[in-house]
């Protein structure tokens, strides 16, 4: 049998693909990242991207990304960290994110992701067992994969699950000789529900485990200082790994874990994506240091950030659409439909309503469910959120009507055609 032939029968997703490529699926957004943006020629409010603080052109980062960029070039420094790929400013960040998150040492990794599947490789053996949310991030999926050894997943927020499960663990550890990883988020990117993780740390005083958060979407925007879900719950000295990516609040590329000292050098010492990996650039690093100043020193972002936050979720209440239990910034609307009638449902807000947001259909959540996702940040306005409730409350009176779905079927008929 032809190793490809398989690809020539797609799953649910690639089905679509001739008629959602460029358009419903890798779409090209223009123009200059913020709140309005261009899609297909055509000026959207857009409610896709995590500028959650507006620092992607905020004009003090620009300049930092510039001046980085002139100053080292892109290549500086050469070669993996631990070879060649130093600098006084990549501790530098280092020091101050170990600081702000209030954690004894910090690491750099250059993406969050690949830096996440590396981590949970690096603190778990086939001796250990790992016990994770069952809706984690795939980052957190695909690093429980690569584990030779047990690992159960808990149902989502479910702290009686995890109990469940910890028992399970601590049999199966006490006849293997290792140790429980227990991994959640701060925010669930999807839902927008912070991870129960002052529950979970609780738990700490009938099980022996360690924690990891990933919080990707709390860092900068959870918080009295912004320093993320595990300061906004009064947890942090119970996380024993803490990470976060530059790919939200920070806007850029790169990520970081923080911990005691001593789990975070064994880190440092045996993380292959890093330690066979070309060290973060220049710019990148002395871009980070900009935003972290930025995140730092200016609450102010942060305010106008919740103030649409609220604003936004208040509305969209009193409009009568169903947000789930979000906690965050993170806005999802769920609207019952199939895809074929999301599709068109996201052809109409794009081209009649100039808004752009996510969709999110089956697989990724269950049939029947369609999930409008928005990421509101600090330069949207209040204008903004009008219009797009505005446009909502015309939608959803043409998807209860059947509209959709009657053009839904064309659109089937082209995909099958």
């Amino acid at each position: 049998m032809d190793l490809f032939q398989k690809f020539r029968n797609p799953g649910p997703l690639g089905r679509w693909r001739d008629v959602a490529d460029g358009y419903f699926m890798f779409p090209r957004l223009e123009g200059e990242l913020g709140n309005h943006m261009k899609f297909q020629g055509k000026d959207v409010i857009c409610w896709s991207i995590n500028n959650y603080l507006g620092l992607a052109n905020h004009p003090e980062v620009r300049e930092a990304d510039a001046k980085g960029a002139a100053d080292w070039g892109l290549a500086y420094p050469m070669g993996a960290r631990m070879m060649s790929g130093n600098s006084t400013l990549h501790d530098q960040l280092e020091h101050e994110l170990a600081d702000f998150v209030k954690k004894e040492s910090a690491m750099l990794v250059n993406f969050g992701y690949q830096g996440v599947i590396s981590a949970i490789d690096s603190l778990v053996n086939r001796h250990d067992v790992i016990v994770y949310d069952s809706e984690a991030h795939a980052c957190i999926v695909d690093g429980v994969r690569l584990h030779h050894g047990k690992r159960f997943a808990f149902e989502h927020n479910n702290v009686a699950s995890l109990d469940k499960n910890l028992a399970r663990a601590t049999k199966l550890v006490a006849e293997t000789g290792g140790g429980i990883l227990v991994i959640t988020e701060g925010v669930f990117g999807m839902r927008g529900d912070q991870g129960k993780l002052r529950e979970i740390c609780a738990l700490k005083d009938k099980y022996e485990f360690r924690l990891m958060v990933d919080d990707a979407h709390g860092f900068g925007m959870l918080g009295p200082t912004g320093a993320g879900a595990c300061e906004e719950q009064g947890i942090m000295d119970d996380v024993d790994v803490y990470f976060s990516t530059f790919a939200k609040s920070m806007a850029s590329i790169g990520a970081f874990f923080a911990g005691e000292k001593f789990m975070i050098q064994h880190l440092r010492f045996t993380m292959r994506s890093q330690i066979f990996a070309k060290s973060m650039p220049m710019p990148l690093v002395v871009g980070a240091l900009k935003r972290l100043e930025l995140l730092r020193n200016k609450p102010e972002l942060r305010k106008a950030l919740w103030d649409n936050v609220n604003y936004l979720q208040s509305e969209l209440k009193k409009a009568g659409f169903e947000i789930g239990e979000t906690n965050s910034c993170v806005t999802p609307v769920y609207i019952q439909g199939d895809e074929t009638e999301a599709m068109v449902m996201v052809r109409d807000l794009r081209e009649n309503y100039g808004i752009f947001c996510s969709i999110v259909v089956y697989p990724v959540i269950p049939k029947g469910m369609i999930i409008l996702r928005l990421i509101p940040t600090a330069v949207h306005t209040k204008e903004d959120i009008d219009i797009t409730i505005a446009a909502f409350k015309e939608i959803k009176k043409k998807l209860n009507s059947q509209a959709y779905a009657e053009a839904a079927k064309v659109l089937l008929a082209g995909a099958i055609g």
